[in-house]
């Protein structure tokens, strides 16, 4: 006889068959009970599903997924949720839930506490924080009670932590240094924003920069960093004080958040392909930039890879007082030019 497929176990279950597809593809969550009905009606009429499905029988049980980002309202950031949700849904391996909080700010203490709060909650922990004692301190307190953490975009807790994910971010930055020493078609000076001074993987980035073009385009002068707290308001007030006061400005390189501002100052000065324009993101307003001239590359985070490997990791990760050594995964990066999209 032929197994029966989702049409039969839709029926038996008294469901839509939609709602059977989202429950065995994991295509959005269903409510627990739901859940709990379909695997109780494919058990009984002999869907394959009911094994598949059963936290029972997967290999790796069941799992709490503990991510904290930045910034819920930035376009990257709610990307990256969406990716991680379809990640720990696409994991077979476990029967995973995601337990996603967002930090306010770049405070060290505010990240600290949502820490402790993952490691009370959660099997396992990943997050992108700044690099700082009170964080360290923090990792170091879910280590100890055997709840491994993740750092993801940029490393912190260094020693402590269970691995990193992201890009290389000093080749990062010497990509976007390489792209001025080509876009820039005279001699100048170049402007770079970062998040904060905390941030290591921005620090990286920026140090890979200014190698790059000490090397290779000494005719272009790097100004002294900017910290822009990653909001648009500050760089685009920054990005208008440099177009007025620097005639010689051949490029801006923003290495993390606040892009948004960068282009718009860009566009409102008339200033899209006089001044080249580097950001670390494609997100709709990126995207429109490339289009009308005022953004020069994009060096975007695979966050489809990234979140499918991150919850794989996390997922064969058993909990251990004392940690290995840290794993590293840099991904390639994906380079977006006006061409490309």
């Amino acid at each position: 006889m032929r197994r029966p497929g989702m049409a039969q176990l839709a029926q038996a279950a008294g469901l839509s068959v939609a709602t059977v597809d989202r429950a065995l593809n994991g295509r959005e969550r269903v409510r627990p009970e739901t859940l709990s009905h379909i695997i109780a009606v494919a058990q009984q009429i002999g869907h394959p599903a009911a094994s598949r499905l059963n936290p029972a029988a997967r290999p790796g049980g069941s799992r709490r997924f503990g991510v904290v980002l930045h910034k819920q309202g930035q376009e990257f950031y709610k990307a990256f949720a969406e990716e991680l949700h379809r990640a720990v849904a696409g994991e077979r391996s476990v029967e995973g839930r995601l337990v996603l909080d967002f930090s306010l700010s770049q405070s060290p203490t505010e990240m600290a506490g949502l820490l402790r709060q993952m490691g009370d909650r959660c099997d396992v922990v990943a997050a992108t924080a700044v690099n700082h004692p009170e964080v360290t301190a923090a990792v170091t307190e879910l280590r100890a009670k055997g709840v491994a953490v993740f750092c993801l975009l940029s490393d912190f807790a260094p020693g402590v932590a269970a691995g990193y994910i992201g890009l290389d971010n000093t080749k990062v930055g010497r990509t976007a240094g390489w792209m001025m020493d080509k876009a820039a078609p005279a001699d100048g000076t170049l402007a770079i924003f970062v998040g904060g001074s905390r941030w290591y993987g921005h620090d990286q980035r920026d140090q890979g920069f200014r190698a790059y073009l000490r090397d290779h385009a000494p005719r272009l002068t790097v100004l002294d960093t900017i910290i822009n707290l990653e909001t648009r308001a500050l760089t685009y007030e920054a990005v208008l004080y440099l177009l007025s006061h620097r005639p010689d400005l051949r490029g801006i390189y923003v290495a993390g958040g606040g892009m948004e501002g960068a282009i718009a100052a860009l566009r409102d000065a008339g200033a899209g392909g006089r001044v080249a324009l580097v950001v670390s993101a494609l997100t709709p307003e990126s995207r429109k930039g490339l289009r009308g001239g005022q953004v020069t590359m994009v060096i975007d985070t695979p966050l489809e890879k990234l979140c499918r490997e991150l919850i794989r990791r996390m997922a064969a990760t058993v909990p251990v007082a004392a940690a290995g050594k840290p794993a590293v995964l840099f991904l390639p990066p994906d380079i977006h030019v006006r061409e490309s999209i």
